[in-house]
Formats: C-alpha cells, sequence, structure tokens
C-alpha cells in the first residue's frame, strides 16, 4: 500500500481507538454511586438474655432426617416446646398450626384484608456432624457455648439465628403493643437440610388451598459480605433475588465384563471416564444476566478503576469479565449452569473387568436455563449412543427473578441501612437452594437474606467445624427484623 493511504488508514484507527478509550472514560466518570440517605430505625432495648436462649437452643439437636430412616421427632418437639416457654407474647398473638412431623406455621392476622401478607421462613434442622469431626471443633458441636463473644455451635449460622431472631424481635414488638396491618406469617421448616419436601413444602400446600395472598417470603440464602468480593471495601448485604435450580444425571456405561488379563481396548471405566472428561471440558455457556448483572450494576461503582471502568463499559469488556469470573468456582457459579461429577462407582474387584460403570453428576441451573435443556446439553456432550443417560433423584427448575422495585425489596433495604448505614445493598444469585423456592405459586416476591455480617473464614464454617456467631451481629439481625415487621407489616405499610 502507498504511503499516503497507509497514514490515512493509521490516522483513521488512531481516531477510532481516541474515540473508544473517551467513550470508556466518560463511562466509567458517571458510573457512580446513588445511595439515598436512610433515616436511622428507633433504638429499642434488646430483651436480656437473646443470646442465652440461641445457646440453648443450640443444644437441642434438631438433626436433619437421613434419607430413608425416620425422623427422631423429640428434639424437634423440645425445641417447639422451648420456643412456647421462651415466646409466650408471639405465641397469644399467632395462631399456631403443626405441619407434618416437626413444621409448624404461625399466623399474626392483620387489620387490612387488601394487604397481601408477610411471610418470614427459617427452619429449624440442622446438618449431622462429619464422623471425627467433632475433635476438631473449639467446643463441642451442641455444646451452645458462649465465648470470645460468639455463640459456637452447629445451627448457630444455619438457621437457628434466623429463627431466634424473627422470635426475639416478634417479642419485643408484642411487648410493646405492636398489632400489624398486613398478615403476618412465619413457617418453620424441618427438613430444608434434605430438600423441604416434608415441610416448607406442605406449609406451601397448606397456603396454596387456603387462597392465601402473600407479597413477600423473606428466607435465608444471602448474608453481609465482609471481604468476601474481591476489590470491595463495602460491606454488601447481598439480597437473594433467585435461586438456581437443580438436576442431577446418571451416566451408565455397560460392557460384557471377564477376566482383567483380556481387557478390551475400551471398557466401561474408560468409556465413562472420557464422556466425564467431555462434559467438564464443554459446560454451558456463561452469561452476565438477572440477579448477577444488577448485582455488578450496584457494586462497580465502588470498586477500583480498571474494575469499575470494565464494569461500566460492558458492552465493550463483558467477555474478559466472563473468563474472569469463570476462573473461580464461586464466581463461575453466578454465571452459569455448573457441571459437578459427584459420583463414581465401578468394579468389584481388581482382577475382574466391571459390566457396568455408573457416575452421577449434578447441574446447578442458572435462571435462564431450564433442567431439559441441561440433559439435551448432556446427551451432546457424551455424543455415545453405548453411555445411557437418565435424569435421577429430585430435580427444580430455577426460581423466577423478583423484583427490586416492590415495595418489599425497597422495605427490606431501608431496614437493613437504617440500622447498619455503611452497608451497601445490592442483588445476589443464590447458588443454593432454600426453602423459598417451595414458595413460588402462593408468594409473589421471594428474598432471600439472612442479616448476618460473614467474612470469607465465617464462610467455611457453614456446615463445617467451629459454625459460629457474633452475638454483636446477632443483636444486629433481630434490629433488622424488628424494623422490616415494623415497616412493612405496620399500620404505614406500602400495598406491596
Amino acid at each position: 500500500m502507498p504511503r499516503g493511504p497507509m497514514r490515512a488508514v493509521a490516522r483513521l484507527a488512531l481516531i477510532g481507538i481516541a474515540a473508544v478509550a473517551a467513550i470508556v472514560l466518560v463511562r466509567t466518570a458517571v458510573f457512580t454511586a446513588d445511595d439515598p440517605a436512610v433515616e436511622p430505625a428507633p433504638t429499642f432495648a434488646l430483651r436480656a438474655g437473646a443470646a442465652e436462649r440461641l445457646a440453648t437452643a443450640i443444644r437441642i439437636p434438631t438433626i436433619t432426617p437421613t434419607a430413608g430412616t425416620p425422623a427422631d421427632t423429640e428434639p424437634f418437639a423440645a425445641l417447639h416446646a422451648y420456643l412456647r416457654a421462651e415466646y409466650p407474647l408471639v405465641h397469644a398473638a399467632m395462631r399456631r398450626e403443626p405441619v407434618g412431623d416437626a413444621s409448624a406455621l404461625f399466623t399474626w392476622a392483620g387489620s387490612d384484608a387488601t394487604l397481601d401478607a408477610l411471610l418470614l421462613s427459617a427452619h429449624v434442622d440442622v446438618v449431622p456432624i462429619e464422623t471425627g469431626a467433632g475433635a476438631r471443633w473449639t467446643y463441642p458441636p451442641f455444646s451452645g457455648a458462649i465465648a470470645d463473644g460468639f455463640v459456637w455451635g452447629r445451627g448457630a449460622l444455619d438457621d437457628k439465628a434466623s429463627v431466634f431472631a424473627i422470635f426475639e424481635a416478634l417479642e419485643s414488638l408484642c411487648a410493646r403493643g405492636f398489632r400489624p396491618a398486613r398478615t403476618l406469617l412465619v413457617a418453620l421448616g424441618h427438613d430444608e437440610e434434605a430438600g423441604g419436601a416434608a415441610g416448607a413444602a406442605r406449609i406451601a400446600g397448606l397456603l396454596r388451598q387456603r387462597r392465601t395472598r402473600v407479597a413477600v417470603v423473606l428466607d435465608e440464602g444471602g448474608v453481609i459480605a465482609d471481604g468476601l468480593l474481591p476489590g470491595l471495601r463495602d460491606p454488601v448485604a447481598l439480597v437473594g433475588l433467585a435461586e438456581k435450580g437443580s438436576v442431577t444425571v446418571q451416566l451408565t456405561a455397560r460392557g460384557p465384563g471377564g477376566h482383567s488379563s483380556m481387557p478390551p481396548a475400551n471398557g466401561p471405566i474408560g468409556a465413562l471416564s472420557e464422556a466425564i472428561a467431555r462434559l467438564e471440558a464443554n459446560q454451558m455457556p456463561p452469561r452476565l444476566a438477572g440477579p448477577t448483572r444488577a448485582l455488578f450494576d450496584r457494586i462497580g461503582p465502588r470498586l477500583p478503576f480498571v474494575q469499575r471502568a470494565a464494569i461500566a463499559n460492558l458492552w465493550l469488556a463483558e467477555p474478559l469479565l466472563l473468563r474472569r469470573l469463570a476462573a473461580s468456582p464461586s464466581t463461575n457459579a453466578a454465571i452459569r449452569t455448573t457441571t459437578a461429577v459427584t459420583m463414581f462407582d465401578a468394579g468389584v474387584t481388581p482382577n475382574v473387568l466391571p459390566a457396568e460403570a455408573r457416575a452421577v453428576v449434578n447441574f446447578r441451573v442458572l435462571p435462564g436455563d431450564t433442567t431439559g435443556a441441561v440433559l439435551e446439553h448432556v446427551r451432546q456432550v457424551v455424543a455415545d449412543p453405548a453411555i445411557a443417560v437418565a435424569p435421577v433423584g429430585p430435580a427444580f427448575e430455577p426460581s423466577p427473578v423478583s423484583s427490586t422495585g416492590s415495595g418489599g425489596y425497597r422495605a427490606l433495604a431501608r431496614a437493613i441501612r437504617a440500622t447498619m448505614p455503611e452497608v451497601v445493598v445490592a442483588p445476589y444469585l443464590v447458588p443454593g437452594a432454600t426453602d423459598a423456592r417451595h414458595y413460588r405459586d402462593v408468594a409473589i416476591d421471594a428474598y432471600r437474606f439472612l442479616p448476618l455480617r460473614l467474612t470469607p473464614a465465617d464462610v467455611e464454617r457453614l456446615h463445617g467445624v467451629d459454625e459460629r456467631v457474633s452475638i454483636a451481629q446477632y443483636e444486629q439481625a433481630i434490629a433488622v427484623y424488628r424494623t422490616l415487621i415494623e415497616e412493612y407489616a405496620g399500620a404505614a405499610a406500602p400495598s406491596r
């Protein structure tokens, strides 16, 4: 190319680069945080002994029923008896109905029948202690020890802190004569850790049968993230707008079997291993959408410049951001339907070729995908007619995405910031499953948030060793629930 045209092309390229740079800088400059001031919540005297009551509840081992075995209902009955004894005003104000083996629904009828109900959901069951792990706990798992500013024991975070913070808030409201305009429901499930079929699902069925109108469900799921999001100094209240679905697939490869001295070129184990490798190498595509996109829109202005510029200019940087998010298991779960090989079974002895090999793969389904699409993806990637592909166990679709414009979300956001003004409230996608999904047909919106501040070290304690909750944080959670109930279920409650 002659020198003149080459210079023209170079000038055009420079102009294009300068234009892109200018757009990036301008979009980054106007990408700022907007946090309207919130009036502080009124202070109130916390009822004495809140931490001790939680600690006593932890000492009652309400362990999740194991699949295929009858539930030990005695600890659950003891916990419900303890709730009756310690929260007499709540039990006087609210109608309590036992549901199933050990769940319960509490109803406090509101004065305005035109307002849809607020449902607070929590679960009383806890996961068991792994065999041999008890010795690694600083205090015994069901000791309910109070030490170093914490309440220790299984359930301190998941989910007895939520159960008892709700009841502490309600008892204090009853004591000062509060009466709701909006009907208030409290649903206590007893088998959330096993899927909730006998607890929350039956409560939801009861509400559906009665045609109870629920505006908002608030359940566990998100937390106040302190140091969980790289580059972000501010604590963030992660309010789950949705949760992922789940489907489990079994892959089965068969062969003639026989003696190991005369093996085929590729037996069932080899064929199945290759199929698993293909599934792990060809996962479902990532997307920055829904609650995850809303989360980045919310926290982006608070990130360092390079990250802020990337989020402000997703039209340019989205592919790069997706690659970076996919590199970490925790963030990868927020942008795609994940593939997790969880079980592999083949062979009985070293000198016998197995006639069958089985693998189990669990997929957590991103909103926008479906369990049917996952099964089709597996069949296409496995691409081997000799390997059978079939769903096993319970499956459920991703939940609907709840609104950030509803009166319920706004009331929750105000309750959080009125008690903790330094906290940023942001939407979130819950990667696991909660009882909230069972209420999808009876509630307009479902939010998943437990108002406890957790660090990365705290997250490892969930279902792990040394589960504990800060007493100060627990008392803060009581204040959030109390403020939410007063605002959203009180006489001045918004219509939604």
